[in-house]
């Protein structure tokens, strides 16, 4: 079956552009003008990645991607800027977004984006009903879920991969490009920031206390270690 996508942009000529391209890909592809109909056609067909751009009128795509997060916590969503600055691509991974890529772009690239955003949100294949057990934390490789004390956290598909990759590599530092490497893939095309945005993310989840982190150490210089055994 082929990957569903929904595409939020509200300029038509972008929107049909992206589309076609997308569509030769052999993706099937939903679109919408604004994030209201965006936000009713995810509910409708519920695709397996969102492509939504920032600017959007009514609701912006951030408060778009807040409320799709929040009803489909296993979706993709890659968002689009129009600008090159750091606020707009922070604000969209702060609200649960797994990629962005700026305007104006090469439809190659958000095919690339694409490609390695299905690879995260895919099943394992031949997976068993493997737990990794740190405590207090909990990671079920066959349902993808993870917990804190028994109760299951929410996290984004890029959250979770970043977690398993923790997980399997207690104790060891890993350094960003390691990192983009192993969830993002080998052909992510990208600034390495949107690890240490996720990173952060996701001690706001995990952590007592976010700002003085026990489990996801900061290795200056280099990257991040999943320390165990606190």
């Amino acid at each position: 079956m082929n990957t569903k996508i929904l595409l939020v942009e509200d300029e038509d000529a972008i929107r049909k552009f992206v589309k076609i391209n997308l569509e030769r890909e052999g993706y099937e592809v939903y679109e919408a003008g604004t994030g209201e109909d965006g936000i009713e056609i995810a509910r409708e067909v519920t695709p397996e990645i969102v492509v939504l751009d920032v600017m959007l009128p009514g609701i912006d795509g951030f408060e778009v991607c807040k409320i799709l997060r929040s009803e489909f916590p296993n979706l993709g969503i890659i968002m689009l800027t129009a600008k090159a600055e750091d606020y707009d691509k922070i604000m969209g991974l702060q609200n649960g977004a797994d990629d962005y890529l700026s305007k104006p772009f090469n439809p190659t690239e958000l095919t690339l984006r694409i490609k390695s955003l299905e690879r995260r949100i895919e099943p394992e294949e031949n997976v068993s009903r493997e737990l990794i057990i740190h405590e207090p934390f909990k990671l079920d490789k066959y349902s993808r879920k993870f917990y804190k004390d028994d109760i299951e956290l929410e996290l984004t598909p890029t959250e979770y991969q970043i977690m398993k990759n923790f997980m399997e590599n207690p104790g060891k530092a890993l350094n960003r490009d390691e990192i983009l490497k192993l969830v993002w893939g080998e052909d992510f095309v990208g600034d390495s920031k949107i690890v240490d945005v996720n990173i952060r993310r996701l001690r706001s989840k995990i952590e007592e206390n976010p700002a003085r982190p026990k489990f996801i150490e900061t290795v200056w210089g280099l990257g991040y270690r999943w320390h165990i055994g606190v």
